[in-house]
């Protein structure tokens, strides 16, 4: 029987046996060779202890009201999935046996899915470029709501996958010098690799006295803020200049006294914003929605105008994945962006 990665309470993945089900009229069944998680979102879920649980969003009031019930498991894990199919059902017009495809869907061996769950991978485009076509749109988001212009100073706050993706895109945008910060020392070399003027250890250093003294004291434009940390984003306060921009993308969880409201954010009358790529009405509808947002940014990974070069990490065997989750919870020095391989 197939497998498929779950977890079956807060903090426990495990591969368990699924049955296949029953190829309906309108459906495409395809065979898994790559897939990846989200390693920030995603692991809310996991955990089960964020607000999202304790107190659900209302959609309509906009805010969290609770309390809740206790988080409902099992659940799936993993956020995309590239695969090839094997099966199409009566109706199906627009894919084959044998066609390579994608979407966002979980860490399991095989899937039955609608057909319009599902989009052809472009031939030539890596695997690892298309699983990252989510975090692209994420970091997308925010480039854009900063109106980052030519010549503009820019701090990334938090160089996981989204933060990456960020840096580059922030250097398309017309950024003249960008500063990173991360705690892990991969990250930072990574992102050196891909056009961080300066890299940053924001743990052995004051990551804001060091951008201000490095921008003869003024500070940068932009910042990114893509950590979700409150240490971050109280680095991206003391890191802007006097009337500059702090964009977050980010969803911060747990102990916020690394956050000072205190100083730099009462007196540099700084503009903060919060934003997010799934929202339904983005700054700038109708014009821009999250489908064209993220249209944009699988366009730049397939013309590889943005690169995914040692931004997979690691990249284990399905029968590993179970510990290798466990790892970018409990580990997140390890890795980047985790990536399935499977048997083919």
């Amino acid at each position: 029987m197939p497998r498929e990665l779950v977890a079956i309470a807060p903090r426990q993945p495990v591969l368990r046996e699924y049955e296949e089900s029953l190829l309906n009229p309108g459906e495409v069944r395809l065979r898994s060779f790559f897939s990846a998680p989200k390693h920030g979102t995603e692991l809310r879920g996991y955990r089960g202890d964020t607000k999202d649980h304790t107190a659900p969003f209302d959609p309509e009031r906009r805010l969290h009201v609770g309390p809740a019930g206790t988080p409902k498991f099992p659940v799936r894990l993993g956020n995309m999935a590239v695969g090839e199919v094997i099966e199409v059902g009566e109706g199906v017009t627009g894919f084959q046996i044998g066609d390579r495809v994608f979407g966002h869907l979980p860490i399991r061996e095989t899937h039955t899915v609608a057909e319009s769950r599902l989009e052809k991978a472009p031939d030539g485009m890596s695997a690892e470029a298309i699983v990252y076509s989510d975090p692209a749109g994420v970091a997308l988001a925010p480039v854009r709501d900063s109106n980052i212009a030519i010549g503009d100073r820019v701090a990334v706050l938090g160089l996981g996958a989204i933060g990456q993706m960020a840096l580059q895109i922030a250097r398309l945008q017309g950024a003249r010098w960008i500063v990173a910060t991360d705690p892990i020392p991969t990250r930072r070399e990574l992102a050196k690799r891909h056009g961080a003027d300066v890299v940053l250890d924001p743990i052995a250093e004051d990551a804001g006295l060091v951008i201000k003294d490095q921008t003869d004291k003024i500070g940068v434009d932009v910042s990114l803020e893509t950590s979700g940390t409150y240490a971050g984003l109280n680095d991206a306060l003391r890191a802007t200049g006097f009337g500059g921009t702090v964009v977050s993308s980010a969803y911060y969880t747990g102990d916020a006294r690394a956050l000072s409201l205190e100083g730099e954010w009462h007196r540099n009358q700084l503009t903060v914003i919060s934003t997010r790529d799934a929202n339904p009405y983005l700054r700038n509808h109708p014009l821009w929605d999250t489908q064209r947002v993220h249209g944009e940014a699988f366009a730049l990974l397939q013309e590889g105008r943005l690169s995914v070069e040692g931004l997979i990490h690691p990249i284990v065997p399905f029968a590993d994945s179970a510990e290798a989750y466990r790892e970018i919870d409990e580990a997140p020095e390890k890795s980047i962006k985790l990536g399935i391989t499977y048997d083919t």
